[in-house]
């Protein structure tokens, strides 16, 4: 049964800087995306945050405005999400999402962009 490790999250200022990390583990494919999605306060779903693939194509979501990086260590098969310059509204609980075949969501790590 595949894994996802998510770390980071927490407490940040506006305009500061956050890193998230997941790690997967347990039957994973050569062929997969991975990456994250979010759930924000007043927002019912979730919604694309950024997401990688093993093909290295990226897809951000649209409120990302280039402050945001994804990166993906193939071998760790772990992916990174940098976020910078971060914002009040992107505060919300942050899900790490992989996709073969099949697909698989981590359980959540919250984040807060307060002062």
């Amino acid at each position: 049964q595949l894994r996802l490790v998510e770390s980071g999250g927490g407490l940040v200022q506006p305009g500061g800087s956050l890193r998230l990390s997941c790690k997967a583990s347990g039957g994973i494919s050569l062929v997969y995306v991975m990456g994250w999605y979010r759930q924000v306060p007043d927002n019912g779903g979730r919604e694309l945050v950024a997401t990688i693939a093993t093909t290295d194509v990226i897809q951000y979501g649209d409120f990302v405005n280039g402050r945001f990086i994804i990166s993906r260590d193939g071998a760790k098969n772990t992916v990174n999400l940098e976020m910078n310059n971060v914002e009040p509204g992107d505060t919300g609980v942050y899900y790490c999402h992989f996709r073969d075949c099949r697909e698989f969501w981590g359980q959540g790590t919250q984040v807060n962009v307060s002062s």
